[in-house]
């Protein structure tokens, strides 16, 4: 999610807010992205047999009460900007995001923002989320 969809690292003080454990920053960062338009070429892939899966880290080195409230401030965000998704894992720091993921098979694509973590992405391709994400999407359901 941040980094990838939600403008998390452009929220002023993230860092500082992190450190503090104030989930602040989950709950104000914007979408990267017009949310309409995502949610209707995400809702198209859906349609297609495509399973749609949130996978995102919590903050580092944090005690469980944050923990818990980066998960209640991350469901939120999804809710309020209507984003389609079939399963959510919410996990520790530097898990390696395909052990996160349910074996369905097929092929199974990660959209990360973090080199390392698509590097440590076993299950299929990845996509550099650095670059246009909407784009990416559109790309998997029209071929172009």
């Amino acid at each position: 999610m941040d980094g990838t969809i939600a403008d998390f690292y452009g929220v002023e003080g993230w860092l500082d807010c992190l450190m503090a454990e104030d989930a602040r920053p989950y709950k104000e960062a914007r979408p990267l992205y017009d949310m309409f338009a995502m949610m209707e070429v995400l809702n198209e892939l859906k349609n297609d047999g495509w399973y749609i899966v949130v996978t995102s880290w919590l903050a580092k080195d944090s005690t469980k009460a944050f923990k818990k409230a980066t998960r209640k401030a991350k469901y939120n965000w999804l809710d309020e900007f209507n984003f389609p998704y079939d399963e959510i894992h919410l996990v520790q720091y530097g898990t390696t995001k395909a052990d996160c993921t349910r074996k369905l098979g097929g092929v199974q694509t990660l959209i990360d923002d973090n080199a390392k973590v698509r590097e440590g992405w076993t299950l299929g391709p990845t996509f550099d989320a650095n670059k246009n994400v909407y784009e990416f999407l559109k790309s998997l359901r029209y071929g172009g």
